[in-house]
């Protein structure tokens, strides 16, 4: 929950540096096994991707926040079926749930997207494939 918080107070300064946070964020967790939920973590993505600290601290403990990731929460789960994180979103809310370890190699990303987008949007009697 901390994470999405602090995700959210790093939106608060514009979507490029949302991006470079998310996307600072996600390689912690993935490939570095930082836990996220730590506040000191957080903060030190944050530092690193140039966003003004103190607003983002101010941010990190706004509630008013709260209340964004609340709608965003039932939406989610409401209208998108989401259970679980990542969930990637297609056109016409088309969800599915992704895991992958390891992460893919840079050169790959495109491809297995475009291969998962082509799974889930156009073949929509597939509801779930799971290795165990």
């Amino acid at each position: 929950m901390h994470a999405f918080w602090a995700a959210e107070a790093a939106r608060q300064q514009g979507e490029k540096v949302f991006h470079s946070f998310h996307m600072a964020l996600l390689r912690a967790k993935h490939e570095q096994q930082r836990d996220i939920a730590d506040t000191n973590t957080l903060i030190e993505v944050a530092n690193n991707t140039g966003l003004e600290m103190k607003q983002f601290q101010n941010d990190l403990s706004n509630r008013q926040l709260l209340t964004k990731l609340a709608e965003d929460h039932t939406f989610a789960v409401e209208k998108l079926g989401v259970f679980g994180t990542p969930t990637l979103v297609f056109p016409e809310n088309q969800a599915v749930f992704l895991k992958m370890s390891p992460p893919p190699l840079p050169g790959e990303c495109h491809l297995i997207f475009n291969e998962i987008f082509n799974l889930a949007y156009h073949r929509r009697i597939i509801h779930e494939i799971k290795r165990p």
